[in-house]
């Protein structure tokens, strides 16, 4: 029978990358967490991890073993949680990805009432623009904007996201307003900071726009702050930009050409059979917070 421990060791040092990460986040030296991880493959016969000088991956063995492993943890954690009672007492830590700009927006302010429910529980955020291999990384979660394709994670739509194109009232009274999805070419647009294509939906169905401009940045609020400041038009979510909308910095142009209405803020975590009760508690309170029609649209 393979010690429960050792599977949290070998879950953790996969998770972190790195044995002394592990360690310290176990209270453990390296060497201790290296003598588990050895005793966990002379037990089951089969090499998990390849170490070396600067890195630790796993084997083909590792990962199924690894995929497993994770679902027996999850699976605890929610009994324990049932038979004690205290599925509203959750602890340990939870670790989140979530887009840069949403979460300083819309995570980061809601935040004080949940770790007031939860005080037992530390909550581990990492905003990044970048997709997140959230089982490679050690995320129990992540926080995604947009089109959600057939993948092996789970996942649960949290809100619409609605985009649509937007300038500046100073902007429009220099340049005046493209009255058609064609006059955009002679004006100035501001492309996305991945510089994807517009996905558009309207009168004449679906676009994929590619917008030209003279500002390139990999920042999503350099946009949003060049657009603020009339410098052109771009393509803005709601959740961004609706305050601007509400008090007039901003205005909407081509109101007909609307972004792809299949976007969706979604929350996604491994498939499990068992949802740990910290990720499910932290699912449903984003899920009543924004609600259907979510407070950045009203």
């Amino acid at each position: 029978m393979t010690h429960l421990g050792d599977l949290e060791i070998f879950a953790r040092v996969v998770s972190t990358g790195s044995m002394s990460a592990a360690g310290r986040a176990l209270g453990f030296s390296a060497a201790v967490i290296s003598k588990r991880i050895k005793r966990l493959e002379d037990r089951l016969g089969t090499r998990l991890l390849q170490r070396t000088t600067r890195q630790i991956s796993m084997t083909e063995a590792g990962q199924g073993f690894y995929d497993r492993v994770l679902g027996i943890l999850a699976g605890l954690e929610e009994a324990e949680a049932y038979a004690s009672g205290r599925s509203s007492q959750v602890r340990g830590t939870l670790r989140i990805s979530a887009p840069t700009s949403f979460g300083r927006l819309h995570i980061a302010p809601h935040l004080t009432g949940f770790m007031k429910d939860h005080p037992d529980l530390k909550l581990h955020i990492v905003l990044t623009d970048d997709f997140t291999d959230i089982v490679a990384e050690g995320f129990d979660l992540a926080i995604r904007i947009g089109e959600l394709s057939d993948s092996s994670l789970v996942a649960r739509r949290l809100a619409p996201v609605r985009r649509l194109l937007c300038a500046a009232p100073s902007y429009v009274a220099s340049h005046g307003t493209p009255k058609d999805i064609g006059e955009l070419a002679s004006h100035i647009c501001l492309p996305a900071h991945n510089n994807d294509n517009w996905k558009l939906e309207g009168p004449e169905g679906n676009l994929s726009y590619r917008p030209e401009g003279p500002l390139v940045t990999n920042s999503s609020e350099i946009i949003r702050e060049a657009v603020i400041a009339g410098a052109g038009i771009a393509l803005r979510s709601t959740w961004d930009i609706g305050r601007e909308l509400r008090d007039g910095r901003l205005v909407q142009v081509l109101p007909q050409w609307e972004g792809s209405h299949r976007l969706t803020l979604s929350a996604v975590y491994p498939s499990r059979q068992f949802l740990p009760a910290k990720v499910r508690m932290f699912i449903d309170y984003l899920a009543a917070l924004y609600g259907p029609v979510p407070y950045w649209e009203q």
